[in-house]
């Protein structure tokens, strides 16, 4: 269960258990050998001197500090136990709880203490805490005398009389003085354990009676204020007892107390401590093999049940109130009681329950979001950070992977409309997230970053929770028994949940690419389903205006830095291109188009490839029900995609985006259609526009290798090249006169780049249609760009060259071209 020294000190488990960061109510270093010997010597003295200076309660510090490994022996006990009772000495109140601590370090670590000793250290308690009742006890020194009761109570050489004056003084000082655990948060685990030690004890007459106190202090005016730290110790607590001591009369008494409990109390702390308590006999369950344990754990669920079903009756929505006092410690304890109680039989209120403690109380965005849009005029950074990290620290945060599980597991158990209603909450929250978090995101940035990236790793985690629930609702609903409306209606809503979370992904997991091929091959087989998604894309104003609270109007806006949308967007841009097929012309006309061209002008190269990509989807996709508006759209389209393809080329347009959109155009428009006419002469306008710029600048070494390099000219040129062999023999005319006229304005070494490029190319072409014609075009074009280059040399010599030279010249050039090709 837990190592040595967690085991010996039960409060120190219960503390590390809760993942709580309560420190001891006695701080713990080390000290030497030497000063604890000089300590125990110091004590000795004092007995015999009959006199207690402050050097002596140093003396009593010393040896605490050293606790974890510090050993008491009998005499020892002896020593502390008669200066105790020493009528002679006057022992400041500081110091009791001092004593009281190293006598309970001798009784957990004696593997036999002397019953004559226990007896005596029993009666001298049974004095002490007897004159202190009614007085004003210290908090610390009431938590050590529980604590220490109960150890005594649990040991074996306790003799039974010893027992029943521990347990009834246990019982006596928790019934007066209960209201003393709440000065100090670190009493919390020593009056725990002291119960725990206490519960364990056998033969326990006052079993009831303990947990009564157990229970009643989380009940009673000036009792503990509830939190996560202080439940998970109560479920620790009881799965420690019921480990080290099952009894079936125990258990039966447990089960009728808790149950009475529930009955009898209303009130929120006691549903806290009953459910923690139940917790703790699924979790001991689970790891235990006996009958008599396993007897109870419907109970114990039926308990959790109970306080499930009536906070759910409280609220009068579908998620409950977390204004409703007590209810998000009620949420935070069913959670954690169900992630590590172990499997649950379903039930909806647990469902719902646990729905609302993810979003509400685990992934408390919106709150968050919230108290910051509130106070942006003011100065709330400071505090909303603090908020934030210690939420980030909480246990419940921590355990926001087991809870999603237990989720996911009470949800495909669950009935239809149980499951409806979670599933609606998911969505919504998914969308709320987006709306407020682009809204925080463009407020924080560079003012308060590190808010913003704790609230964006809160954001994080909630993004794997959806990511979990929703291929766990994909495998649930894209299945043969529902009806395709309906598996078509999930998919999308799955589809623009993800949109919405998309910024906050930062792995690649498996669970997140299945469910999307999943609900894509739903969507794509739809009409309805593939313009439903593309609808719900936000549309062109939201993108380049900002939506939101009124005081963001104010600031100065630019959409292209909005990266919560941008995300959002290259989202939906990469799963567009899936339902190409079944989206009409109307859609793509008003919907898809104007986000396409804008998102083709973002400066994150992502984005803008995946505007092409769609523009490619749409071109080469299929029949229409109204295939002429199809077709017409299509070749309107292409004017304004070269037009800001080529504007933003070099520089945000990716040359492989473009270079697909021209391929596209090319092959899948009816032949001889302008547009492609268009498309190859703005191309060769753009080929030439950036080949002057290169001989302006002189960089002559540019032509002498076409391969390997990567300037924008070649790149254009290189397209160019290709579509020779692409473009349909009405258009390969004019696109062959378009390349000679420049060609020929090349300089020599560009000239001879180019010509050994397409000697290459109209080689290894298998076109028998096409390739005389484009033999004949490249002797011509050789014969004219070797004109060109005789005039050149001509003008920059100064010197004429006569015309049979020239000639000489040209025929030795076609006589090669023709050997090559």
């Amino acid at each position: 269960m837990a190592n040595q020294v967690q085991t010996i000190f039960l409060e120190e488990w219960l503390r590390s258990n809760s993942g709580s960061s309560i420190s001891s109510s006695i701080q713990s270093s080390s000290s030497s050998a030497r000063a604890i010997i000089q300590a125990w010597a110091d004590l000795r003295d004092s007995l015999q001197n009959q006199s207690f200076h402050p050097h002596h309660l140093q003396s009593l510090k010393t040896l605490l500090s050293s606790q974890m490994s510090l050993y008491v022996a009998d005499p020892q006990a002896k020593l502390l136990l008669s200066i105790l009772s020493s009528s002679n000495l006057s022992l400041p109140r500081e110091s009791h709880p001092l004593f009281l601590r190293l006598l309970y370090i001798w009784v957990r670590k004696s593997s036999k203490p002397s019953s004559l000793v226990v007896d005596f250290a029993v009666e001298i308690l049974s004095r002490l805490f007897s004159a202190q009742f009614g007085s004003n006890k210290s908090s610390l020194f009431f938590a050590e005398g529980v604590l220490l009761l109960g150890a005594f109570s649990f040991v074996a050489s306790t003799s039974e009389r010893s027992k029943a004056v521990c347990l009834e003084l246990l019982c006596r000082l928790l019934e007066e003085d209960y209201q003393l655990i709440g000065s100090f948060e670190g009493l919390i685990p020593i009056v725990l354990a002291g119960l725990g030690y206490a519960l364990c004890s056998p033969g326990n007459v006052y079993f009831v009676r303990i947990l009564d106190s157990l229970f009643g202090i989380w009940n009673k005016e000036g009792g503990p204020s509830a939190s996560v730290s202080h439940g998970l110790m109560i479920l620790h607590l009881i799965e420690w007892v019921l480990s080290n001591f099952i009894n079936s009369n125990y258990l039966d008494k447990i089960n009728l107390f808790a149950r009475e409990t529930l009955e009898t109390r209303k009130p929120t702390y006691a549903s806290f401590a009953v459910v923690m308590a139940a917790a703790g006999v699924l979790r001991a369950s689970s790891r235990s093999l006996s009958s008599n344990l396993m007897q109870i754990r419907v109970s114990a669920e039926k308990q959790i049940e109970i306080v499930a079903r009536d906070i759910i009756s409280k609220s009068r929505g579908l998620t409950i109130s977390i204004n409703e006092p007590g209810n998000g410690h009620i949420l935070h304890c069913i959670s954690l009681a169900l992630a590590r109680g172990g499997s649950v039989s379903p039930q909806p209120a647990l469902l719902m329950c646990l729905a609302s403690a993810l979003l509400t109380e685990i992934f408390p965005l919106q709150r968050f979001y919230s108290s910051i849009l509130e106070c942006f005029h003011g100065n709330p950074a400071g505090r909303g950070l603090k908020e934030v990290k210690e939420h980030m620290d909480s246990a419940i945060f921590k355990e926001a992977g087991a809870v999603t599980r237990v989720f996911c597991a009470q949800y495909v158990s669950a009935d239809e409309g149980s499951k409806s209603t979670v599933e609606n909450l998911i969505w919504d929250y998914c969308q709320d997230v987006y709306l407020c978090h682009r809204q925080v995101a463009l407020m924080l940035r560079g003012v308060e970053d590190e808010l913003l990236l704790d609230l964006e790793k809160i954001a994080g985690s909630a993004f794997l929770m959806v990511v979990v629930f929703a291929f766990a609702v994909m495998k649930h609903r894209l299945d043969s028994r529902f009806k395709q409306e309906t598996q078509m209606e999930v998919s999308v809503r799955i589809l623009v949940s993800f949109s919405c979370m998309e910024y906050f992904r930062r792995m690649r997991l498996p669970e997140y690419m299945d469910t999307i091929r999943g609900v894509v091959v739903s969507v794509q087989e739809n009409e309805w389903a593939c313009v439903s998604f593309v609808e719900s894309m936000p549309p062109y104003n939201h993108l380049t205006n900002q939506q939101g609270s009124s005081s963001l109007h104010k600031m100065e806006y630019m959409w292209l830095k909005d990266e919560v949308q941008t995300a959002r967007i290259l989202f939906y841009l990469r799963v567009i291109p899936t339902c190409a097929e079944r989206l009409p012309a109307s859609v793509y006309r008003t919907v898809v188009a104007p986000i396409v061209f804008l998102c083709m002008g973002h400066p994150n190269g992502k984005v803008a490839r995946a505007s092409h990509s769609i523009f490619v989807a749409f071109i080469s996709s299929g029949k229409d029900s109204n295939q002429d508006e199809r077709v017409s759209l299509k070749e309107q389209l292409v004017f304004y995609y070269m037009q800001r393809s080529l504007e933003g080329y070099p520089g945000t347009t990716p040359f492989e985006g473009m270079a697909s959109g021209v391929a596209a155009i090319v092959r899948h428009l009816p032949a001889g259609s302008p547009s492609i006419f268009y498309c190859i002469q703005s191309l060769v306008e753009k080929a030439s526009s950036l080949c002057n710029e290169v001989v302006m600048t002189r960089e002559n070494d540019l032509w002498k290798n076409w391969l390997g390099e990567s300037e924008p000219c070649k790149k254009v040129l290189e397209l160019l090249l290709r579509l020779l062999i692409v473009v349909d023999i009405q258009v390969l005319p004019s696109l062959m006169k378009l390349l000679a006229q420049l060609i020929v304005q090349l300089p020599k070494d560009g000239q001879n780049m180019v010509l050994n490029e397409l000697y290459a190319q109209v080689a290894e072409s298998d076109d028998v249609t096409r390739k005389p014609t484009l033999v004949s075009w490249l002797q011509s074009l050789s014969y004219l760009c070797s004109q060109s280059t005789s005039r050149r040399a001509t003008k920059e010599a100064g010197r004429e060259v006569n015309a049979a030279s020239t000639w000489n010249i040209v025929t030795l050039g076609l006589n090669r071209i023709n050997a090559r090709l």
